[in-house]
């Protein structure tokens, strides 16, 4: 479950990060993305401890 959270988030950043520069009707969303990514990285790290 946790992986899929994962998943998910990462993609949104991603998707976020990168999909105003291809196609233009994905609105910049700033802070948003950064957030986004600190939660994938807190999630990583439960994982790798063994926590979630």
């Amino acid at each position: 479950m946790l992986t899929w959270i994962i998943v998910i988030l990462l993609i949104l950043w991603l998707l976020g990060y990168f999909g105003p520069n291809l196609y233009s009707g994905i609105p910049r969303t700033g802070n948003v993305l950064h957030i986004l990514l600190v939660i994938v990285v807190i999630l990583i790290i439960l994982r790798v401890l063994g926590i979630g």
